[in-house]
């Protein structure tokens, strides 16, 4: 026997069996890829579809991707009072912090306790009142804030929520529901006809429990030109009732009258929003 034509015929026939394996594989992601992007528009023309019927603005863009995310358990820390307003020894100049060239050297620098790690969340403040929230990651914790509070054109005082996630605790990612589909659930079942979406947002939540670790969800915030905000659970769709923008409150607190829609038994109550 030719030994060496036999293995040249063996490495030649291991190379041909690689190429056709890596070519099923590469359309098998490609077949994927188009299903999700097919799956996708599907979704985005029935939103545009139902938009239209009910004369709904959505002012904006809305992410297309479909990111997977888990839930994580945080421990806020006890000597941070939501309700205890604290004054500044050095203000802080509105202009270095909310500026255009505004960074996180400036947050770094200042009193407040770990503020480089929170981000200024635009949608939710108001006139008087910066706040930022806190991120773990890149993502938003929508409950964990700063509230910056400014007095001729400077930060005086604040109160701050902050939390610590917790290592130990393993979740295993999942994926979510797109934010197409979110809205859509809004517009078909709570938004009147008219409303107008301003902000649709991808972060954690969590309901305050009387305990020292909590556990948050990943959330699509949806804020309503009429001052309602919106959270839905980003892997069931269950939704809570609207919030107020004023009567948001730090994380570990209850503001009275605000309910969850969501139900054990059947996902959400679906309840109309009045206007």
């Amino acid at each position: 026997m030719n030994w060496s034509r036999a293995k040249t015929i063996l490495i030649c026939s291991f190379l041909m069996l690689n190429l056709i394996l890596g070519f099923q594989l590469w359309s098998t992601n490609r077949s994927n890829q188009t299903e999700i992007a097919l799956d996708t528009s599907g979704t985005v023309e029935e939103l545009n579809n139902a938009l239209r019927n009910k004369n709904i603005r959505l002012m904006d863009e809305l992410p297309t991707d479909q990111p997977k995310m888990k839930v994580i358990t945080v421990k806020y820390d006890d000597n941070m009072k939501p309700s205890e307003l604290k004054t500044l020894k050095t203000p802080i100049n509105m202009g270095n912090l909310l500026g255009k060239g505004a960074s996180k050297e400036v947050q770094a620098q200042s009193e407040i306790p770990n503020f480089g790690l929170y981000q200024l969340d635009s949608a939710i403040s108001r006139k008087g009142v910066y706040v930022f929230t806190q991120l773990y990651g890149k993502i938003p914790l929508f409950d964990v804030r700063v509230e910056l509070n400014e007095n001729n054109g400077e930060i005086t005082s604040y109160r701050q929520v902050y939390v610590e996630v917790e290592s130990g605790v393993e979740q295993i990612e999942q994926k979510l529901i797109p934010a197409q589909l979110a809205v859509r659930s809004l517009v078909d079942n709570y938004l009147s006809d008219g409303a107008i979406i301003t902000e649709v947002r991808l972060g954690y939540h969590g309901q305050p429990y009387n305990s020292e670790t909590q556990p948050m969800f990943p959330h699509w915030r949806i804020r309503i030109d009429n001052g309602d905000i919106y959270y839905v659970q980003a892997f069931n769709g269950a939704v809570e009732s609207p919030q107020k923008e004023s009567e948001l409150a730090p994380f570990g607190t209850q503001v009275d009258g605000a309910k969850s829609t969501e139900n054990p038994e059947n996902g959400s109550d679906k309840s109309k929003d009045k206007k």
